[in-house]
């Protein structure tokens, strides 16, 4: 293991689409989403530790999730989770671990990732984020990995490279989510990929671009950093960290900056967004519908989804392209094509 390396996992977000079994209290990063015995968050610990020593795996979370990060991941210490005392999207998040982890080590090379992402070939992304490693050790270089797209799709951005020869492209754009047309034109092009908010960098090429780019965050920051990696970094965070400006890594740097390049993946990836996306990624029976716990009797049902906390009998009958879920006090029967609404709804109940 190389001492060098460092990740970042991402573990804040909510996953509204996901409820009823993703709450504000418990959400779905925490759940065992495609019943292998493994948490998403247990899955991504484990494939980044493939390449990164555990102890220099932070993980970025709410501080309400503090208690479930240290109870999935037992192998990390409470020096390891980091606690947003507020939601402030990606950008002050990043510079804050980043400027923790070049306190500790100033050649440190690190991966920022989505804790919530389902990546099937592992020695894939295992290989993919060795050469963006040493691509960023040799460079002063902000690098994506980008996901080659399978279909026009609306939900996602993108990002457009310059097409060459070499297996690392030089980013020309980020685009925002197009609509369809836009997407299918986006295909046809050949040099667009998904942004799977994956990033490699060494600590000097991100809290350079940090101090150019975003100056205001950069200073606040830094009057912290006398306390970083001691017992007073907590009552910084809790007073300051909320006065950072809520924007994203895209936004705040990497729509800025020159020096951006990325690696088209090869491995698949989906980002488990949606019932939709989970759908996919599950065994399905003769007729498209995919079962998670429950044991159904099925009749005239197809393209379901259907999931139960247990081994609960689900008796089904004619319906098609719905999601089914059961939990507890909550049911939800929802029609799948309008699966994007499920976040409103959960708006006005919770």
């Amino acid at each position: 293991m190389n001492k060098n390396y460092y990740a970042i996992l991402m573990a804040g977000g909510v996953g509204s689409r996901f409820w009823p079994v993703s709450t504000t209290e418990f959400p779905k990063q925490f759940h065992d989403m495609l019943g292998t015995g493994e948490t998403l968050i247990q899955k991504t610990f484990s494939r980044l530790s493939k390449l990164i020593p555990i102890e220099n795996i932070l993980i970025l979370t709410n501080e309400k999730y503090n208690d479930l990060v240290l109870e999935q991941l037992p192998q990390v210490s409470q020096s390891q989770v980091l606690l947003e005392p507020a939601m402030r999207n990606t950008a002050p998040c990043i510079l804050y671990a980043s400027l923790k982890i070049q306190k500790q080590n100033p050649d440190a090379v690190m991966v920022v990732a989505p804790s919530d992402h389902w990546i099937e070939d592992e020695a894939a992304f295992v290989n993919d984020l060795q050469q963006s490693f040493d691509f960023c050790t040799e460079n002063n270089a902000l690098m994506t990995l980008g996901i080659q797209p399978t279909f026009p799709n609306t939900g996602f951005g993108y990002i457009e490279y310059n097409q060459d020869e070499s297996a690392i492209k030089k980013v020309a754009q980020f685009r925002e989510k197009p609509d369809y047309e836009t997407a299918k034109a986006f295909l046809k092009s050949g040099n667009f990929v998904w942004n799977a908010g994956i990033f490699i960098w060494s600590v000097q090429a991100i809290t350079a671009a940090f101090e150019k780019f975003q100056p205001v965050m950069n200073n606040l920051f830094l009057s912290g950093l006398e306390s970083f990696n001691s017992i007073d970094e907590y009552s910084f965070i809790s007073a300051n960290y909320a006065l950072a400006e809520n924007i994203s890594i895209d936004y705040a740097i990497l729509e800025k900056a020159q020096n951006v390049y990325l690696l088209p993946a090869s491995f698949d990836w989906n980002d488990l967004g949606t019932w939709g996306s989970l759908h996919e990624k599950l065994d399905k029976d003769e007729n498209n519908n995919a079962v998670i716990n429950a044991t159904v009797v099925l009749e005239n049902a197809s393209n379901n989804i259907i999931r139960t906390a247990s081994k609960k009998l689900i008796v089904i009958d004619g319906l098609n392209d719905y999601i089914i879920v059961d939990k507890e006090d909550v049911l939800l029967i929802y029609p799948k094509g309008k699966e994007q609404d499920i976040k409103k709804i959960v708006s006005k109940i919770e």
